[in-house]
């Protein structure tokens, strides 16, 4: 993430701002739980994934067979206030999202 543009473009799509936006709140999330959140299959989940890996936005861990998916602690300063600043006009719909969730239900 090396400019605000691209930070915006990434975001700029509905799915993408609310991984991130889960992601914010939870701390870190399976795939599965991003869409059951989302309310999204999991192959366009996945794409979306893929998209915020290579911007430098999220990173992954892998347990087992599972992959969990977090905010990237390597990101820019400026790019994480701009993502608190979003999650603090969402943060309501977001824990709404995640409380309907059976977190490791995978």
């Amino acid at each position: 993430m090396h400019h605000p543009l691209q930070l915006f473009k990434t975001l700029s799509d509905e799915t993408r701002l609310a991984i991130v936006m889960l992601l914010r709140e939870a701390g870190e999330l399976c795939v599965c739980d991003i869409c059951a959140a989302t309310e999204e299959a999991q192959p366009k989940v996945s794409r979306h994934m893929a998209i915020l890996r290579e911007s430098g936005l999220v990173s992954d861990r892998r347990e087992g067979k599972w992959i969990y998916y977090r905010l990237s602690p390597t990101m820019p300063a400026w790019a994480a206030a701009n993502i608190d600043s979003a999650w603090n006009c969402l943060r309501d719909e977001i824990r709404s999202k995640l409380k309907t969730l059976q977190r490791g239900a995978c």
